[in-house]
């Protein structure tokens, strides 16, 4: 959990998946962090499954909403309760390939360099303010896997930076748009990252 070894004026203080087979799940329970499951099928619709993941989150009162592999488009109400901390990362450089297989998407549109996104969430699939965007080279005789492999890596680094520094109210959701303080905007320059 690259969250977790990486975090840095921010805790983790629960982990709710959708899986019972999580690994995050596991790796939560083991560290004392609480845990919570909301299973698509223990419920008789599919808004009964979403209004009962809105209330089990609520219930964790989170300061930021960080998704992680979490492959379900949430309801307006949910965006709307935790608008401003609901946050997501998404393997490209959007607006370009929301949704799913954006790595092989990239190599089909020819693309140069590919990437990852955070994002604050709003109603849709991967749309929401920018916060921050990384950089890798797509290189010659790229797979798929090679690229969700270099990728991966840039994830693994860039989500914590954003959650540090959304954490400590250097970044901020306003009316205007994101804003940042003039340390993220100097370390973000030093880490490659480019910001909204």
């Amino acid at each position: 959990m690259e969250l977790h070894e990486k975090s840095d004026g921010y805790a983790i203080r629960a982990v709710v998946s959708n899986r019972l087979d999580s690994a995050a799940l596991t790796w939560a329970a083991e560290r004392g962090i609480p845990t919570h499951t909301v299973v698509r099928e223990h419920y008789g619709s599919l808004s009964d499954f979403k209004a009962a993941l809105l209330e089990v989150v609520a219930r964790t009162n989170p300061d930021i909403v960080a998704l992680a592999g979490f492959m379900v488009v949430l309801q307006p109400a949910f965006v709307d309760a935790f608008f401003g901390k609901l946050i997501n990362i998404h393997p490209s450089l959007l607006p370009k390939f929301p949704g799913l297989d954006t790595h092989q998407r990239a190599l089909d549109a020819g693309e140069d360099e590919h990437g990852a996104t955070v994002h604050f969430v709003a109603a849709g699939v991967d749309t929401g303010p920018i916060i921050a965007q990384g950089r890798v080279p797509v290189i010659s005789g790229d797979t798929t896997e090679t690229l969700a492999a270099r990728t991966l890596v840039l994830e693994h680094n860039l989500y914590p930076w954003v959650l540090k520094h959304l954490a400590r109210g250097e970044i901020k959701l306003t009316p205007q748009g994101v804003d940042y303080s003039d340390h993220v905007r100097s370390t973000a320059v030093s880490c490659g990252y480019s910001l909204s």
